[in-house]
């Protein structure tokens, strides 16, 4: 199995070099593949390259509890009914201007996204963008894939995708019955729907 430094070298090497304008990537795939983990490396691995890179997850764009409720959606969250997709495309093309950008922000522990938490600043080149949803082959989410510079997918296995999803919501205080059924009922449903929708184009890591 390659080691996280073996897949962001492979990441670098497929970037588009920089020519004054900035340059977004997007890092797709199911939840639980390690979007954000290979976001923050590739980060620092640009950073070391003199790049200024700053990572966007789009969690920031989950709605909000109180509206999924009334929606029906609250046990869906993670969908990508259960995000704001127009908002975030708005983000999106906000960046691509280069223009400085205040972000959402998700916090896990508390279950909300925080308005304007983080900060793109105009002086970042490189905007690394990780989300499941980001080569998604639905309405609104597909108006996303022209606005890369590069699209990257990762994949894994059910297998390994539903033990790290288990892992995850056993960290966050789940019982291991409550968070295996958490991840069959919600993560996993949405995993093969990216699957089942993804859009070509994307580079698989």
């Amino acid at each position: 199995m390659s080691t996280i430094e073996d897949r962001v070298a492979a990441i670098v090497a497929r970037l588009p070099e920089r020519a004054g304008a900035r340059r977004l990537v997007a890092l797709a795939g199911p939840p639980a593949t390690g979007k954000s983990t290979i976001a923050e490396a590739l980060r620092d691995a640009l950073a070391a390259t003199g790049a200024n890179a700053v990572v966007v997850p789009m969690d920031g764009y989950h709605l909000d509890n109180r509206i999924l409720s009334e929606r029906g959606l609250l046990g869906r969250k993670g969908a990508p009914e259960t995000f704001d997709a127009r908002g975030f495309i708005a983000m999106i093309r906000r960046l691509r201007a280069g223009e400085e950008t205040f972000v959402p922000v998700f916090d896990r522990t508390r279950d909300i996204a925080i308005a304007g938490a983080g900060l793109v600043p105009a002086t970042a080149d490189t905007v690394i963008v990780e989300g499941n949803y980001l080569m998604f082959d639905e309405d609104s989410w597909r108006d996303l894939a022209p606005l890369w510079d590069v699209a990257l997918f990762l994949d894994a296995s059910e297998s390994v995708l539903r033990d790290r999803l288990v892992q995850r919501w056993r960290h966050y205080g789940l019982s291991k019955d409550a968070a295996l059924a958490r991840a069959e009922e919600n993560d996993l449903p949405n995993a093969r729907r990216i699957l089942a929708c993804r859009l070509g184009g994307a580079i698989t890591i």
